[in-house]
């Protein structure tokens, strides 16, 4: 590894044994006392990228590697654990920030990274804008790669519900280099559905073309979720033509005894439906792999 900024080569060998020391004592810390993790990560790292970035010498990319692992680990932890006050997902932005900062070609970072900053609380932090922020920083490291502006398109419209913009940022992806060809008949599909199920449906499947494995299952994730989007209408219709029967509580053992449904209906992950026994109203039950689930949009 070269040695730069001027840096004596004593003192490059010296830091990186340190940083490296550091990491595996904080591994082996993890491995020891893994609820003391949650509690204490708010504070221990150095929150300035700038700061590290002269505090590790020419080490980036192991301090790169490090800061990402601790992210996952911030993102899990508070996805899993509410129990120890989780889903907060503070320090989410900032790690990544951090990561990125240090090695800004670091791909994975930045896309994974956008998904949890994305993803609707509590599955994720619910920052949709705090994950365009972190992928228009991977657009000015490389500005020719057409995955950052296809995924900042995905936000705007499944999450941001900007049809707009989501062409927009299609039409940009689908400008880029190696961009493959099936981009640019997304953008007329945003402008020209909108942002119903039928649309949704269109571009989801496109995705299932992709190359990373890690997309298709997310185009799976929200085909799945539309269909149960679309199980939901059909099953509260149903429920609404038995709510004529003065019903006191609502459960489905005793609605599929009342021959309205032919049993305990699931969504498409198989788990059970909710249904709150006082009002009737059905959602996917928060154990369901599919929640949460995005906006109802219009079918």
């Amino acid at each position: 590894m070269t040695v730069s900024r001027g840096v004596h080569p004593l003192v490059a060998v010296a830091a990186g044994a340190s940083l490296t020391l550091a990491i595996a004592v904080q591994i082996a810390r993890d491995r020891t006392f893994p609820g003391h993790g949650h509690a204490t990560e708010r504070v221990l790292y150095v929150r300035s990228p700038a700061a590290l970035d002269r505090l590790v010498l020419s080490f980036d990319a192991l301090a790169a590697d490090t800061y990402w692992i601790r992210a996952i680990q911030h993102y899990g932890g508070d996805r899993l654990a509410p129990e120890r006050g989780g889903h907060e997902y503070q320090l989410l932005y900032p790690l990544l920030d951090i990561t990125t900062s240090l090695d800004p070609y670091f791909t994975i970072a930045y896309r994974f990274g956008a998904i949890f900053l994305s993803e609707a609380h509590p599955g994720g932090a619910g920052r949709p804008d705090l994950a365009v922020t972190l992928l228009r920083k991977g657009i000015a490291a490389r500005p020719e790669t057409w995955e950052y502006y296809h995924d900042i398109a995905f936000i705007h419209y499944w999450h941001l519900r900007d049809v707009q913009a989501a062409a927009d940022w299609f039409r940009r992806a689908a400008g880029q280099p190696n961009a493959p060809e099936w981009l640019m008949p997304l953008a007329a599909a945003v402008l020209i559905e909108g942002t119903d199920r039928a649309s949704a449906r269109l571009i989801w499947r496109q995705m299932l073309q992709a190359d990373q494995e890690w997309l298709r299952h997310r185009a799976q994730r929200a085909l799945q979720q539309i269909d149960a989007l679309d199980q939901v209408d059909r099953l509260s219709a149903a429920v609404g033509r038995w709510q004529g029967r003065n019903v006191e509580s609502y459960n489905w053992v005793a609605i599929a005894r009342a021959g309205v449904l032919p049993g305990i209906p699931v969504d498409p992950s198989g788990t059970p439906y909710d249904i709150d026994p006082r009002t009737g109203k059905i959602s996917v039950s928060q154990t369901s792999p599919l929640f949460p689930m995005p906006p109802s949009a219009r079918r």
